[in-house]
């Protein structure tokens, strides 16, 4: 876990605010190298598929030449829905860090997942980003 990436990604998830969209940010690392980071635009773009996750693992497709990210590592602030959760098993990213935990749209409140593909998904906690998207929520209720 890399401390600068995660950084990194809750500043890209903040992009996603000016469009109005949820603060998600997504990161995909090759060779400790970053080659693609993106945020949630699904409210500019008006397309569904507008997910921080899908968007990032289409630029580093495009990057790698490929559509196999296996040698790749993502990070993203928020537990991945089950599409993005979908993208990320076909791209066969190796390795994913999210921040916050997705009690309404995240993967693992809706599938049972095998042991290999549980390691492969790691929470950890991170407070400032947790805040942000309460803040977000809570703006969006008043």
């Amino acid at each position: 876990m890399n401390q600068e990436y995660m950084k990194l990604c809750i500043k890209e998830a903040k992009k996603s605010l000016k469009t109005d969209d949820v603060p998600v940010g997504a990161i995909i690392i090759k060779d400790d190298k970053i080659i693609s980071k993106s945020h949630n635009c699904r409210e500019k773009i008006k397309i569904i598929t507008g997910h921080a996750e899908i968007k990032c693992i289409e630029k580093a497709n495009k990057k790698n030449k490929s559509w196999r990210l296996d040698e790749c590592v993502m990070y993203t602030t928020l537990e991945p829905c089950l599409m993005c959760y979908e993208a990320i098993i076909q791209s066969r990213i190796k390795k994913v860090y999210f921040f916050a935990e997705n009690d309404l749209f995240g993967f693992h409140n809706h599938i049972k997942i095998n042991n290999k593909i549980n390691d492969m998904f790691v929470f950890i906690k991170n407070d400032e980003y947790i805040e942000l998207l309460k803040n977000f929520f809570k703006n969006k209720r008043k």
